[in-house]
């Protein structure tokens, strides 16, 4: 059987154009699944739960969704080609949308899983651990790892900017998609423990009115975030400078729906043949954080809407004081930025007004966190993926963060976020 890699695998998302057609000379790539390679060994035993040194609100986590998301969220006439998990004829099971089939990679929810069964090959549900797809035990493992709420990005069907939705051929059918996957998140995943889950959805990019409309939808419901590819020309989308954008970019604004660009969401980083995809690709995370941080900046949206919140969802911190510093360089010496539509703030003091940033631990450049803000900086344990920090979450942040004032700890770990997010918090926080 022949699957797509367009769902879980980044830099493998499905490329349509606009109107559904396979832009000219894009290449989707395709594979041939062989015989499954059996796990090696069973799920790891539950860790013992660690001591809650700090109360952690993790800005970037992952959910897969269940095999039952779809069913009943789709009108009648839809459901049948609607998303549905199948198994093939060498033991893997995969979503199918439209008949067509798409998978989630093993590496996508590592954690519990023994090393060695570390892989690409699709994961059966029966394979990982169901805190990554059951809602209840998600509460368990973060508990086990001291995290007291969460922002849950896609990572299966939709992939991490929820676009597949959006690239189908047909309208209808991406459209009552993307809807249904949010109803599935907030009624499901976000409605039963409301304390605990951030309620990010995800919105329908090939007609900006529309997905426009569905942000206002969510937030009217309680939703705060959403997350779109942070650089949709990759995806044969219009540029962030396009005023294509501006309905989406509004609606966020007015709503107060922070705008959550996960670096990877568009692909990985273009790399040479022969390069390592998945150890070359996750090392220019940073590199691709400060790439789409900077067209959306230079885009002019942040200037022209004060309110727009934007989080650079697992890029790091290492590279934002030099963007800043940067930023200075230009408009101070080079005689650039002439057209910088803000009269009243520079491009470093917009980005410290509009942008916030993800860090998963960065012992080498939390140094730096004055000249980025200390007020801009978010923590994230990017559960279950391979370089989360899940069960030793806490220890990490330790490591990094312990010798800070405590002040500033409290910020990065949890109040940054609550504030953000409009989330509440535990009436006693630590430390």
């Amino acid at each position: 059987m022949r699957a797509w890699l367009g769902a879980g695998v980044p830099g493998w998302e499905l490329d349509r154009g606009r109107n559904g057609a396979t832009k000219e000379g894009t290449v989707v790539q395709v594979i041939k699944l062989g015989i499954k390679r059996p796990v090696t060994r069973p799920l790891l035993p539950d860790p013992e739960t660690r001591e809650t040194r700090y109360t952690l609100v993790s800005v970037d986590d992952h959910l897969m969704e269940p095999p039952e998301t779809f069913e009943g969220r789709l009108p009648a006439k839809l459901q049948e080609r609607g998303p549905k998990v199948v198994e093939t004829e060498e033991g893997h099971e995969i979503w199918q949308l439209d008949g067509q089939p798409y998978f989630q990679v093993g590496f996508m929810c590592v954690a519990g899983r023994p090393r060695e069964d570390h892989r690409v090959e699709p994961a059966r549900f029966d394979e990982i651990r169901p805190g990554c797809f059951r809602i209840k035990d998600r509460i368990k493992d973060m508990d086990i790892g001291g995290i007291q709420a969460s922002v849950n990005f896609p990572s299966g069907v939709t992939g991490f900017g929820g676009t597949l939705f959006s690239l189908l051929e047909d309208r209808e059918l991406g459209i009552a998609c993307t809807r249904a996957w949010n109803d599935w998140l907030f009624e499901e995943w976000h409605s039963p423990y409301p304390d605990r889950i951030v309620p990010l959805g995800i919105t329908y990019v090939t007609d900006p009115e529309v997905g426009a409309q569905e942000i206002r939808r969510n937030a009217e419901r309680g939703f705060t975030a959403v997350t779109i590819p942070e650089q949709p020309h990759r995806q044969g989308l219009p540029p962030v400078f396009d005023a294509y954008w501006e309905p989406i970019v509004r609606a966020c604004a007015e709503t107060d729906t922070v705008l959550n660009l996960h670096v990877g969401s568009s692909g990985f980083a273009q790399m040479p043949p022969g390069a390592p995809m998945m150890e070359l690709g996750a090392t220019l995370f940073g590199q691709l954080a400060l790439s789409s941080c900077a067209e959306w900046l230079w885009s002019g949206w942040p200037a022209l809407y004060p309110d727009l919140k934007i989080a650079m969802s697992e890029g790091g911190i290492g590279w934002v004081a030099m963007l800043a510093d940067r930023l200075d360089n230009i408009m101070s010496r080079s005689g650039y930025g002439s057209g910088w539509p803000d009269k009243d703030l520079s491009p470093s003091e917009v980005l410290r007004r509009n942008f916030w940033f993800c860090m998963i631990d960065d012992p080498s450049t939390i140094s730096t966190r004055h000249a980025i803000g200390v007020e801009n900086i978010l923590f994230e344990s990017d559960y279950p993926h391979g370089d989360g920090t899940w069960p030793d979450t806490q220890q990490v942040i330790h490591d990094v963060l312990g010798d800070l004032p405590v002040e500033e700890i409290r910020m990065i770990t949890h109040e940054n976020a609550a504030k953000l997010y409009r989330h509440p918090l535990p009436e006693v926080c630590v430390p």
